[in-house]
């Protein structure tokens, strides 16, 4: 179950953005639970699926409990606080890359023993999906860390070309390489020639696979 560390501190305001409530946290340290209330799911759900659910609920607290440590570096320009949260949490699941490692190679397995025991059925399109699973593992797992995580930023935590530049810390234009580094490795495995290029004004493609 996610634990919850600031419910208990959870402050009466209701704010519209992020950075108003980091500025206030830093004065009232109650304020802290509605940055918690607001994001605490998104970043439980890709730490869930990148490394399961056991490691996702310890990597959902210290992400927020390091985000109160480092409250004063937060830059009050910015009024996402997604992008820095996903940093924190990223960094945290590197810790964990043994458990994200056990859930690759197990969805992999999973995909190609169902794949057999459903043959004799003839569902040819669970079939094909199951299939496609353990090749996305297994391309997954195949990846240098920096590409996979800049991937999975995309994909899992929905965050744009920027987003995920200040999450890793790293330029806009080392981002697209190791995106375009990701799609070839996806597309070489899974077929998938109609993600060629087809990026919309916001960074992101149009036909992105989102919640892959």
């Amino acid at each position: 179950m996610l634990r919850e560390p600031f419910c208990g501190q959870r402050a009466i305001h209701s704010v519209s953005t992020d950075n108003d409530i980091i500025r206030r946290s830093r004065d009232s340290p109650a304020a802290f639970g509605e940055l918690y209330d607001r994001h605490a799911s998104v970043i439980y759900r890709y730490a869930a699926r990148r490394a399961g659910d056991f490691a996702a609920d310890d990597v959902t607290s210290e992400t927020f409990l390091v985000a109160w440590e480092q409250l004063g570096t937060y830059d009050l320009d910015r009024e996402d606080a997604r992008p820095w949260l996903f940093g924190i949490a990223t960094n945290l699941l590197r810790r964990h890359h043994r458990a994200e490692a056990k859930v690759l190679k197990a969805a992999a397995k999973a995909a190609s023993d169902e794949a057999v025991a459903d043959d004799s059925d003839r569902i040819a399109d669970r079939v094909d999906a199951k299939v496609a699973t353990g090749r996305l593992a297994r391309t997954l797992k195949g990846m240098t860390a920096v590409d996979r995580e800049t991937l999975l930023l995309y994909a899992w935590a929905d965050l744009t070309y920027e987003g995920i530049a200040l999450a890793m810390q790293v330029p806009v234009g080392t981002v697209r390489s190791r995106l375009n580094r990701a799609r070839r490795a996806m597309r070489a495995q899974l077929n998938l020639e109609q993600l060629d290029e087809t990026e919309n004004d916001h960074g992101r493609f149009a036909a992105a696979p989102r919640n892959a």
